[in-house]
């Protein structure tokens, strides 16, 4: 009998494939693939591989991602004179970047920010219509679309970066470049441009649900693995009927914290949390350059942030030196 699991000691268990429910969805392709166990991904997840189901939504998907994938990558490879030294070595500082500011909203040569405009048109389709998928499997397998409304949250700011913002602005050179290092340097220059991003509300209410989604997630992922051996990874369960893994999490929290949360309730509590992260920053985002043009100077007069006297011929002291 197993008395104890945690992280380092889980069981797995072996039996026959699970092919899912039945659907009698019409026009549906079939699943594709016979399953397969595997003991590394059963130490992440489950242990089972395949049936896979595409359908049109799904291969349409993922044909329009790799082509925006390819125009990125061989844009970059070409940007070092195809060495493929080069390229491994600087991957990533490589970039796709925007059109420059003097084509506005028209389209550029490829060479001048077209590729970009390209690659961002296949990598949105590709994005959207694997959201419509994500929707219509959660209804076609009789689930609730949370999924499918927290992947939203996150379109809305990949569009307000690349799309929604720099249409407002009148150009797409606001966009945020296609590429590891030179998209945070963008994050960088975008607050130092606007007044510094810190003293935006909602770039405040964003890390907060930031954190706290985190946190909600840590401790009721904690929660649970603690309570495990007592059956509390069978949430469901325990929703309706509580036994002793539920009621001695619930008793751990009122102990603890002086509050509790359901095995229902947490979920609602880390989904808003979560999904509130991208729909807050997102806001801000659009905000800023439209309707702040300097976020610091909206925090001054807002009694956000102090004003600072600044001599600009005064010497500048190290504040390491400071009190010796």
């Amino acid at each position: 009998m197993i008395q104890y699991q945690n992280l380092y000691n889980r069981v797995q268990v072996h039996g026959p494939a699970d092919m899912g429910v039945p659907m009698n969805e019409t026009g549906m392709f079939e699943r594709q693939g016979t399953p397969f166990t595997s003991r590394l991904m059963g130490l992440i997840g489950n242990a089972q591989i395949g049936p896979i189901y595409l359908g049109w939504l799904g291969t349409i998907s993922l044909v329009c991602g790799f082509i925006a994938f390819e125009i990125i990558g061989l844009n970059m490879w070409a940007s070092v004179n195809w060495d493929p030294v080069q390229f491994i070595r600087q991957l990533f500082w490589l970039s796709l970047e925007p059109p420059p500011a003097k084509y506005g909203l028209h389209f550029p040569p490829l060479r001048e920010g077209g590729w970009w405009l390209i690659a961002g048109l296949f990598l949105t389709t590709s994005v959207l219509l694997w959201w419509v998928r994500t929707y219509r499997r959660a209804r076609a397998l009789g689930m609730g679309t949370h999924v499918a409304w927290a992947f939203a949250a996150a379109i809305w700011l990949y569009l307000v970066l690349g799309f929604i913002r720099p249409v407002l602005m009148g150009n797409f050179s606001e966009a945020v470049p296609f590429g590891i290092f030179p998209h945070l340097d963008w994050t960088a220059a975008f607050s130092i441009r606007y007044g510094n991003l810190f003293y935006n509300p909602f770039h405040m209410l964003s890390i907060a649900f930031l954190y706290g989604s985190a946190l909600i997630f840590a401790m009721h992922g904690a929660t649970i693995l603690a309570v495990s051996h007592l059956g509390g990874d069978r949430e469901i369960e325990q929703i309706i009927d509580r036994g002793t893994a539920s009621e001695r999490a619930a008793l751990f929290w009122r102990w603890t914290m002086g509050f509790n949360a359901t095995m229902e309730s947490i979920h609602r509590w880390a989904w808003w949390f979560a999904v509130l992260c991208p729909l807050a920053g997102g806001i801000g985002i659009l905000l800023t350059g439209t309707v702040v043009d300097n976020w610091y100077l909206w925090a001054v007069k807002h009694g956000v942030a102090p004003h600072y006297a600044f001599d600009m011929w005064a010497p500048v002291l190290d504040p390491a030196l400071k009190g010796q």
